[in-house]
């Protein structure tokens, strides 16, 4: 949501670029997340759904430093938003490396 709402400040022209595109890596984190949470009985497709998350984290990532580099954003901002994006990061892998104790275990 954040990002959303920094990215109303991007210029016009980026509407169809850096806009559109962090604005969908930011929420496709969350989307992918909520998708491999309800197919955590499978754990291949759990890491699957986990691994998008992370894919568009770090899309998301490289868009904020576009937004830095053309001087959308102030330098505190991107740290700011860059560190958090990178805690992200640490949760995912760390959920991607031991799912065992997201998966549900099925009941025999």
């Amino acid at each position: 949501m954040r990002i959303f709402e920094i990215s109303k400040t991007f210029p016009k022209e980026e509407r169809y670029a850096l806009t559109s595109q962090v604005r969908r890596s930011s929420r496709s984190v969350c989307l992918n997340l909520r998708e491999a949470w309800e197919k955590r009985r499978y754990e291949a497709h759990f890491i699957s759904k986990l691994t998008d998350c992370d894919g568009e984290n770090s899309e998301t990532n490289t868009a904020l430093d576009f937004a830095k580099d053309y001087e959308y954003i102030s330098n505190e901002l991107y740290q700011e938003l860059v560190n958090e994006t990178l805690e992200v990061g640490k949760m995912l892998g760390s959920m991607i490396k031991s799912p065992e104790s997201f998966i549900l275990k099925s009941k025999q």
